[in-house]
């Protein structure tokens, strides 16, 4: 276990893994014949959006300005540094989503097109899109920081993991795949983020220059996927004052998490 809590490489991939094994967790009701309402599932994508952007600005810009500021000094250039990453890592995702041929489950294709992938792989790509973000995320926090920065980032990417994974699930029902089939599908698309954790981790692990850069390009990846993927996902059908709702809980929900863990 000593060895564990010394390696924020190690911990940066476990923590990204067990956050993106609550997808599989999320998606378990569609085996059971369960499949909730349509207000209840975007209430729920509200909350991952709240989780994600509390996330992004308590876990990752804050932490990245004040490691900057340690490093450079008071003045505008850990400013600097932190908007620019954010930028970038906001352009990363979506030079991503314009290059990968992909669907969403309610807008449709985007990027090239590709006649050649089955719908079934451009849904896939298109949530591993979204989830690489978020496994980044807690990759960085944790060599950032260690447990006391990874764990409050790991706990809520996984709390918000469990209603995307039965979101995709459930659409997948929508799209006649059966429940086994749409459950693997589900689980195999969090499977994205303990690889893109292990790459964070790594990467702020032997490159300490980096680490405001790291955390504040992983804060820009999630708040494009928030603003271009989530939220006008919950919106498309009429519960967009649930999914307000869910978001402010969302919000508060991972404010006092990474208050009390952090």
């Amino acid at each position: 276990m000593d060895a564990i809590a010394d390696s924020p490489v190690l911990l940066g991939f476990l923590g990204s893994f067990v956050a993106g094994s609550l997808t599989a967790v999320g998606a378990l009701p569609v085996l059971f014949g369960r499949t909730p309402t349509q207000a209840w599932r975007d209430t729920s994508l509200g909350f991952a959006a709240g989780v994600m952007l509390a996330a992004s600005f308590f876990s990752l810009i804050i932490p990245a300005l004040d490691a900057a500021e340690i490093r450079y000094g008071a003045g505008p250039i850990p400013a600097l540094i932190v908007c620019t990453a954010i930028l970038l890592g906001m352009g990363a995702i979506f030079a991503v989503n314009e290059v990968i041929p992909h669907e969403h489950f309610t807008s449709g294709r985007e990027g090239p097109e590709a006649v050649s992938l089955r719908r079934v792989w451009l849904f896939v790509i298109a949530i591993t899109i979204h989830n690489a973000p978020e496994g980044l995320a807690v990759g960085v926090a944790f060599g950032a920081d260690g447990v006391s920065g990874g764990l409050p980032v790991a706990l809520g990417i996984g709390l918000q993991n469990a209603p995307e994974g039965l979101a995709v699930a459930v659409a997948l029902l929508g799209e006649r795949y059966s429940p086994w089939r749409a459950f693997g599908i589900a689980a195999m698309t969090g499977m994205v983020e303990p690889l893109a954790g292990l790459l964070g981790a790594a990467v702020i692990a032997v490159a300490q220059p980096l680490l405001p850069w790291g955390l504040a390009f992983a804060a820009g990846a999630m708040l494009y996927v928030i603003s271009h993927e989530i939220i006008p996902e919950t919106h498309r059908s009429g519960h967009q004052q649930r999914a307000t709702a869910g978001l402010a809980i969302g919000l508060v929900v991972m404010l006092f998490l990474d208050v009390w863990l952090g």
